[in-house]
Parts: C-alpha cells; structure tokens; sequence
C-alpha cells in the first residue's frame, strides 16, 4: 500500500452502495496527507505510473494483447480535463488514446450508441481514456430525454455485456465516476467567467444543466447499481478536491497496470553479438 493511505485506493473508492445524494464530495477517502503531502505524493507516484506504462506499451509493441481502458464520467467541472492533463499527462503520449464521447454526429446516430465507442478502444499496449463515454446514453439521454425510457433501459444490460467482452480480450477496465458538490461546480463556473485565460472552457449550457441536478443525481445512481461488475467496477471519487482526485486516480492506475504483472520483453536478438558488432563498429 502507498504511503499515506490507510487502506487500498480501490477499498476505499470501490462504489458499495453509496448514496449519491449523501456523498460527501470534499472527502478523502483513505488518504490520511494533507493537501501539501498529496502534491508531493502525486509527482512520485507519476513516475511509477509512467515507469508501468511504458512496460505496457513496450509488451503491445513486441506482440502483447493486454491494454487498460480508464472511463471518466462526471458533471460539468468534475475534473475530467484535469486528470486527463495531470495524470495521463505524466506518461509517454505515443502510449495513450484518448476519445472525448460529446453530442453523436449524424453518422452516428446511423448505428447503435456503441458503435462510436468500439471504434476508440484502446489498442494492444494502450492506455485509452474516455472522458465521457458510453454512459452518457443513459445520463444525458436520460435526463433530457432524449428517446423514451423503453430505449435506454435496456442500454445497462448491453453496456454490461459490452464490457464484459472487451475485459475478455485482455482490457483491464477501471470506471471513476467523479462528483462535485453544486457549489463547488458554482465556484469553478464563476472562475471559468472571471478569467480570460478560462473562457474557451466555459458553456452557457453548463448553467442550465444544473437545473437538472436532481435528475442526474438519480441517474447516478442507477448507473451505480446497474453497471458496477466484477470485471469492470465502478469507482465513487469525491472530487472537489482537484488534488485528490487526480491523485487517486494515479492510484487507480498504478493498481490497475500491476495487476497485469509485466516484466520487460525479452531480447529478439543476441544481445552479446550486438555488443560486439557495436564495439567494432
């Protein structure tokens, strides 16, 4: 177990049940650090994060079929975009793919609502990323709906079985569903207004979804309670702390990828003839 941490980041996140509504978002679950330790801890454990990716990437690149797949999901202001700046950013990019899953084109909507997610799986060797993904077919559809409940309904099913092929195929699967309180979501909209350097990142829209917060809280839930498997579990991230969130989700990582025991690939050549063509060279 890392430093600071009371108990496994996958014990402690592991969706069990909790209450949406009653999750407490300025938590820290399992650490026991403070903000300034979680800083230092987060530059250290991105190092290992990036020694165990690039083992990852060096086995896809020699013939490995193993990848991990991280799903990002959370209200407006949750943090995606930084954990995806901070974290995935700590590795070596040729080793990352990452999808951003917004409103389905019209060629999408032509095919089922995976069909666009299927074509961004990570490859062999890959870390793949999505920062929203499949699941907004039953929160976004679902708060506006957008089809009638008869249509998304059976989508968990279906997002079940989906998941439980591409885990099949080698793709260690790690789910965080990230939630902030609707004043922090206040506070870093009013920040995204307030700075120049910030008004790329903000949508009007982004304020009126908050009239729906019930509802996507209820959809939550169900998601939760529907979609959290053995073989690609859920994980509930308190994320109004940007520094533990990102640091978490470090450790999701980090887990996921030493669950896959990689050692580096063996030479293809004989090392002791190329150290001697080299020196003679």
């Amino acid at each position: 177990m890392a430093k600071h941490w009371s108990e496994p980041v996958t014990t402690a996140l592991r969706a069990d049940g909790q209450n949406v509504a009653d999750l407490d978002t300025s938590a820290t679950p399992g650490f026991t650090g403070d903000k300034r330790r979680g800083k230092e801890l987060l530059a250290e454990r991105g190092q290992v994060l990036s020694d165990l990716q690039e083992k990852l990437f060096a086995h896809g690149r020699t013939g490995g079929h193993r990848s991990v797949l991280l799903v990002l999901q959370g209200m407006d202001t949750a943090g995606k975009g930084g954990i995806v700046r901070h974290v995935i950013g700590s590795v070596d990019p040729q080793g990352v793919d990452h999808a951003s899953f917004g409103v389905p084109t019209e060629e999408e909507l032509q095919h089922d609502f995976l069909w666009r997610i299927r074509k961004r799986l990570p490859a062999h060797g890959q870390i793949g990323v999505f920062d929203r993904s499949h699941y907004e077919d039953v929160l976004v559809v679902r708060v506006h709906e957008l089809v009638p409940q008869s249509e998304w309904e059976p989508r968990y099913d279906l997002i079940n079985a989906f998941e439980r092929e591409v885990a099949d195929t080698g793709t260690v699967i790690v789910k965080v569903a990230m939630f902030v309180s609707l004043d922090e979501q206040k506070r870093r909209l009013r920040e995204r207004l307030e700075r120049p350097d910030k008004y790329w990142k903000f949508n009007p829209s982004d304020i009126s979804e908050r009239a729906y917060w019930p509802e996507y809280q209820k959809a939550y839930q169900d998601l939760l309670a529907r979609t959290n498997t053995e073989y690609a579990p859920w994980y509930v991230l308190p994320a109004d702390h940007k520094w533990y969130a990102r640091l978490a989700v470090t450790e999701l990582l980090i887990d996921a990828l030493s669950t896959l025991d990689l050692d580096w690939p063996p030479a293809d050549f004989d090392v002791d003839e190329q150290l001697r063509r080299l020196d003679e060279s």
